[in-house]
């Protein structure tokens, strides 16, 4: 399978088979520009918030995934988990699904904008993961220290940053959010730096730790 990130919190998760999943689309958010529109077979929203629920970026014949349960299509297996975008149940930013994942014989997460250590039913059910997309910014969501403890809870092998200050998003990006220095630093592992990343079950060790990713 293949992993593109969008920046932001977009990704676009594309299995052996061909299924093209996009993540969290917000066509434009301060600097970042998503090359649209992006041929789509499921769009997956975490949370309806505006720079997160851009569904028409995508385009084709598309399944829209915004609820917390299971769904299958072709290759692809989701379930989706009940969380907050912030530590007060969601009185503050309102609800968050965790997606996860299962193609091409790995397990994916992704965060969505989780705003809170999983509660250890919650670590349960999702169970260990092979690769976690996780916000790292902090101020909206986990911070670099919670991003860690969260890429333990899941037992992961590899763990993407997302939701973090890069250069695209400009000043006042920058000043929003947080880099993903201080995640990296408290992962305290290897970090591969790739365009795109391609895995397998065979090569997973071989990015185990952190992975940095190019915005496309």
């Amino acid at each position: 399978m293949q992993i593109k990130w969008y920046g932001h919190s977009s990704f676009q998760l594309t299995s052996d088979a061909g299924t093209r999943i996009l993540i969290d689309p917000y066509y434009k958010f301060l600097g970042y520009r998503m090359p649209v529109p992006i041929q789509s077979d499921i769009v997956v929203v975490t949370h309806d918030h505006g720079d997160h629920n851009k569904i028409q970026a995508a385009s084709g014949d598309y399944l829209v995934v915004n609820e917390p349960k299971e769904y299958s299509v072709g290759d692809v297996d989701i379930s989706g988990f009940r969380t907050f975008h912030d530590k007060v149940n969601g009185q503050k930013r309102g609800p968050n699904i965790v997606f996860r994942f299962r193609m091409d014989g790995l397990t994916i997460c992704h965060c969505g904008d989780l705003g809170h250590l999983l509660t250890e039913e919650q670590a349960n059910a999702i169970g260990p993961v092979d690769v976690l997309l996780v916000p790292v910014g902090g101020r909206m969501t986990l911070d670099g220290a919670e991003a860690a403890q969260v890429m333990r809870q899941l037992q992961a092998t590899v763990a993407i940053p997302m939701h973090y200050s890069t250069k695209a998003l400009g000043l006042l990006g920058r000043l929003f959010f947080a880099k993903e220095d201080k995640f990296l630093q408290a992962v305290g592992a290897k970090t591969t730096h790739v365009q795109a990343l391609n895995l397998s079950k065979e090569n997973v060790p071989q990015y185990a730790g952190t992975v940095t990713m190019d915005y496309k």
